[in-house]
This record gives structure tokens, C-alpha cells and sequence, in this order.
């Protein structure tokens, strides 16, 4: 019997360095976790939100499938944040990469490690704003919605410099 592949979705996010650079290492370094060639939304220049002081970012999502189990891709994830130099020094602060598991298939669970769906995926345009670019019709596990509903729930709430502004790569 084949293993089982399972659909991952990852934030990207870098406001240091070479932003775009950091991006492109961590999806090359997220293609060996794949199965399958990993599709990546289109790359946005975003403001930074909850700590509002530091550079704007790059931000992008990717989707790819994987056989390994959340716990396991978070620790990869995590991985490779360490091998493009994150420090975790501020919580939201500055960073050269951040890697976010933002869903796994369907899956809901909480523990100490790893929340699924991500907690804060629905109030988040550079997250959703990429998603909707990679699965307009993909589903939140909990709240049910699409997630290009909850980016046109979410638009109107925005400043204009609050918006993702697509990058021309």
C-alpha cells in the first residue's frame, strides 16, 4: 500500500535581510518535504502586524503534500527556519524567515506544540490573501468558511496601507 500523502498549507513571511532571497531559500528548502511539486501563492510586500515598529515583509503561502505527520513538519519547519539563521529573540518581531503550519488536510487539534487550524489564520490578510491565490474554495476546518470569504469578510476591515501588495517577481 502507497503512503498516505497529506495536504499541508505554509505561511512564509521575512523582513530582514534579502526578503526575497529568504523566501526563495525556504520554498526550495519546503520542496524536499513534498512529494509532489509544492505550488507557491504569489509573493505580497506586507505591513507587520502586532508590533507595528520593524521593516514591512515578504509574505507568500505554500501548499504541498507530505507524508509526514504534523508534529513531525513542524519540527522541519522549524528546522529550517534555524538553517536560514531565525533567532527567536521578540515575539513578532523582526525575523529573517517564519514558517507557520497553517493547516494539515482537515485536521483540528490543540496541544502545546501545534494549534490546527492556525489560531489566528482568519484575521491575518498575508496569510489569507495567499491562500486565496493557491484555494479560493478551500474550506477552514472550523469556522467553515471558504477562504476567500473570510478574505472578503476581512478586506473591508482593512487600511489602505494595511492591504498585501502583490510583488511583480
Amino acid at each position: 500500500m502507497p503512503p498516505a500523502f497529506h495536504t499541508a498549507f505554509v505561511a512564509l513571511g521575512s523582513n530582514l535581510d534579502d526578503r526575497l532571497g529568504c523566501i526563495d531559500a525556504a520554498t526550495a528548502q519546503l520542496t524536499r518535504l513534498s512529494r509532489t511539486p509544492i505550488q507557491r501563492s504569489h509573493l505580497y510586500d506586507t505591513t507587520p502586524m502586532y508590533l507595528e515598529e520593524q521593516p514591512r515583509f515578504v509574505n507568500a503561502v505554500v501548499r504541498l503534500q507530505t507524508e509526514l505527520d504534523p508534529d513531525a513538519l513542524l519540527i522541519r519547519l522549524l528546522d529550517i527556519e534555524t538553517s536560514l539563521g531565525r533567532i527567536r529573540a521578540e515575539r513578532n518581531g523582526p525575523r529573517v524567515i517564519d514558517l507557520d503550519l497553517l493547516l494539515w488536510d482537515d485536521l483540528v487539534r490543540e496541544n502545546d506544540a501545534l494549534i490546527l487550524p492556525h489560531p489566528r489564520l482568519h484575521e491575518r490578510p498575508f496569510v489569507l490573501r495567499p491562500l486565496v491565490d493557491l484555494d479560493p474554495g478551500l474550506r477552514h476546518p472550523t469556522l467553515g468558511r471558504r477562504v476567500d470569504e473570510l478574505w472578503a469578510h476581512l478586506l473591508p476591515t482593512l487600511a489602505l496601507d494595511e492591504l498585501p501588495v502583490r510583488l511583480e517577481t
